[in-house]
């Protein structure tokens, strides 16, 4: 069956018919489509265009077909016609009423936005479980410090909880993100037709309330031509896979013998097939790997939009496969890192030997000379100099003795080992938003 072909007098060559076919892509839209058609269906109840009774067997119908198995998918050109071709195969002409008022280019966007709020709720919600997981972390390992890096070089002691929770505020904004592109996703397009509306009396507002969805378009050209919606969603897909990715990056350098931080669970970690002593961060490296596949989704629907004409083209057909493979990339690369987080193993001796060599209390050192009354960038050049002869030393600032601290600065004191602590440093931390030591209340 055909939804078109009256105007036609050769039939369509089959190379042509399996290059057109969308079905094998779009098959998964098939609840959605069948959802939007009963909501359709009253609302052409309600115009008074089909009876109270040819809406029940529509109904019925699609029920039906909602809970059909297919052991194959059926050589049909996209979803819309099996459904339309399975409601004419078990109500007869009845069925065929129920394209009345619409087109296959308002459904298309219909089931998309239908299919993408489901997934984004779901994605919310993993993205929720992401962040429970850890602050569970964070707290377990509440002050236990660790080294700050700025250019990849030890900076300043840090905790480990507080680099956890920088992810942390990536991923809520990430939630924030998704959350507010659900208004323009929640935007009933049914009733634009194929691009300039329906002569037919269909009451939108109604069956936007139907599927809930909080508006209905204003322009009936934009709303089967518009897919911002999809680009929208890659690009915040494309953000949350890159915060996966930069966690990902010091997930696999924390668990190298180099910095050996954090162990991987075996749950979470393969091995080689020639180095029986290897054990791989393979789950963070496929993430990190993954996050290229998704930028490239994000790319390829931006490339297949930018040229097209208004309303509908063919080439929007090609919308559908990078928004399922992101969605369905970007659920499993969360479950697999939620995982990978929930069964690591932290360290923490080791985080804190690491703060130890690096000079990571030089900034604190500076401070205490600021305190003493010496402007800054004089005590940052004082410091300087005084982790330069630490360094031909092959010492810490703080094992050097007070008469060594004074051949640079008089005013050094016997308190400066007090205020070289690593402690101490986290418990002077005073800003809203510092990495500082958190007291037990």
């Amino acid at each position: 069956m055909k939804l078109w072909g009256g105007r036609f007098k050769e039939k369509i060559a089959e190379d042509m018919e399996i290059f057109n076919s969308s079905i094998n892509v779009d098959i998964r839209l098939l609840p959605y489509d069948i959802e939007a058609s009963l909501a359709h269906a009253k609302g052409l109840k309600k115009a008074k265009i089909i009876t109270d009774e040819e809406f029940e067997q529509i109904e019925r119908a699609l029920r039906e077909i909602k809970e059909e198995k297919f052991e194959e998918i059926p050589m049909v050109e996209d979803v819309h016609t099996l459904v339309e071709q399975m409601l004419v195969e078990k109500i007869g002409d009845v069925g065929k009423k129920i394209h009345t008022a619409r087109s296959r280019n308002d459904q298309i966007a219909t089931d998309e936005r239908l299919y993408l709020r489901n997934e984004i709720l779901k994605i919310i919600d993993l993205l929720g479980q992401l962040n429970a997981v850890l602050l569970e972390l964070s707290k377990k390992h509440k002050n236990k410090i660790m080294p700050g890096y700025t250019h990849m070089q030890r900076a300043q002691p840090i905790t480990f909880s507080h680099h956890l929770l920088a992810y942390m505020e990536m991923f809520k904004r990430d939630i924030e993100r998704l959350k507010d592109s659900l208004k323009r996703v929640n935007v009933l397009v049914l009733g634009s037709g194929a691009l300039a509306g329906t002569s037919y009396d269909i009451d939108r507002m109604y069956v936007a309330s139907l599927l809930d969805f909080k508006e209905v378009s204003l322009n009936s050209i934009d709303g089967v031509s518009d897919r911002d919606f999809i680009i929208e969603f890659l690009s915040i897909a494309s953000l949350i896979m890159m915060h996966l990715s930069r966690f990902s990056e010091e997930v696999v350098l924390w668990s190298t013998q180099e910095f050996n931080f954090v162990e991987l669970s075996d749950q979470y970690s393969t091995g080689s097939s020639i180095m029986p002593q290897k054990k791989n961060p393979d789950s963070a490296e496929l993430i990190r790997g993954k996050t290229g596949r998704v930028y490239g989704n994000l790319f390829a629907l931006l490339t297949t939009m930018k040229g097209l004409p208004l309303a509908y083209n063919k080439d929007m057909q090609e919308d559908k496969e990078p928004l399922f493979d992101t969605v369905d990339t970007l659920k499993g690369c969360l479950k697999v890192f939620i995982g990978l987080l929930g069964t690591i193993r932290v360290n923490e001796k080791k985080m804190e030997e690491a703060v130890k060599f690096g000079y990571l209390n030089a900034t604190d050192l500076a401070d205490y000379l600021v305190k003493k009354g010496i402007p800054f960038r004089t005590a940052h050049d004082i410091v300087g100099k005084l982790v330069a002869y630490a360094i031909t030393k092959n010492v810490s600032l703080e094992e050097l003795n007070i008469s060594e601290f004074r051949n640079f600065c008089q005013l050094i004191d016997e308190d400066v080992y007090e205020f070289l602590d690593l402690k101490n440093i986290l418990k002077r931390r005073k800003t809203i938003g510092a990495a500082r030591w958190e007291e037990d209340v």
